[in-house]
């Protein structure tokens, strides 16, 4: 059995697609189990079963893994993500989980500029310490979280700090497919994979794209590090924890140049989604 955590979230959602398309038997985990998860089930569609978990929860963890071989680890960042995914990494190995597939970040180091990378590392070391087998993928840029560049985009222009570095951007679907690789295949299975999508993009060639698509010219503003941190927090109303980790993630990019790879197309013997693909599939988010 194959526990899926954040089974509503877009790399977790995908992910169940891809297992229940190889026919693997899966247990999605969800915090509201009555609620629908998005793209599953219909009259004809494999389900998967559904339990309630909350990694704040150790009694619902230690119920949702048991009898279960495979874990994919990922959580929504935030102030308690090293301590719940910690608590689950526990709870997981009591159980007799065999193998972890957890979603860390590029720059997981101990002294990574970016805090939330650090405490990324964090987990990975508590994984190799307790001794569990386990993948980990280090995703770049989901290209899914530039859907919430549409506000801005509908004023005209994108925000950043990014100057004309480039950034890489993968689409969560390929980090799905890479994931359930990394579960289902022993000759994927205890790498370290860094994932990105077939090209760099800088801030100022996504707001033409954009501005392509849409047929309105979309403008790249570039910020200071603070003032970028400044709009995020009081126009986006973005919690200062995150308006700082997207801020380091930017200065990241300047300090030290994305370039993609090829992890994706050497795993899955096809090629990554493209940004173009990605932005006309959601063109409608940006008009």
């Amino acid at each position: 059995m194959i526990v899926v955590m954040g089974a509503t979230g877009a790399t977790g959602n995908a992910l169940l697609h891809s297992l229940l398309a190889l026919g693997a038997p899966v247990r999605a985990l969800t915090r509201t189990p009555h609620a629908p998860i998005p793209g599953i089930g219909g009259a004809r569609g494999a389900r998967p079963e559904v339990r309630y978990a909350d990694a704040a929860d150790p009694d619902s963890l230690r119920t949702a893994f048991e009898g279960a071989s495979r874990l994919f680890l990922t959580m929504a960042n935030g102030p308690a993500q090293v301590e719940l995914e910690t608590r689950a990494v526990d709870m997981a190995a009591h159980a007799g989980v065999e193998h972890v597939v957890k979603i860390s970040a590029p720059a997981a180091e101990p002294d990574s500029p970016v805090a939330v990378s650090r405490g990324h590392h964090a987990v990975e070391q508590h994984l190799r310490a307790l001794g569990l087998s386990h993948t980990v993928l280090r995703p770049y840029a989901f290209m899914q979280n530039l859907l919430r560049l549409a506000p801005g985009v509908a004023q005209g222009a994108i925000l950043g700090a990014m100057g004309e570095a480039p950034c890489n951007y993968i689409d969560c679907r390929d980090i799905a497919d890479v994931a359930a690789a990394a579960l289902t295949r022993p000759d994927i299975a205890g790498g370290t994979y860094a994932l990105t999508g077939p090209e760099a993009v800088t801030h100022g060639e996504l707001a033409r794209r954009i501005s392509k698509l849409t047929g309105h010219r979309i403008r790249y503003v570039n910020l200071a590090p603070d003032e970028l941190r400044d709009h995020l927090v009081r126009s986006a109303r973005m919690p200062a924890w995150l308006a700082d980790h997207v801020t380091e993630i930017q200065q990241l990019a300047v300090a030290r140049p994305e370039h993609p790879n090829d992890t994706v197309s050497r795993i899955l013997g096809r090629p990554p989604r493209t940004l173009d693909a990605f932005l006309h599939e959601h063109r409608d988010n940006f008009r």
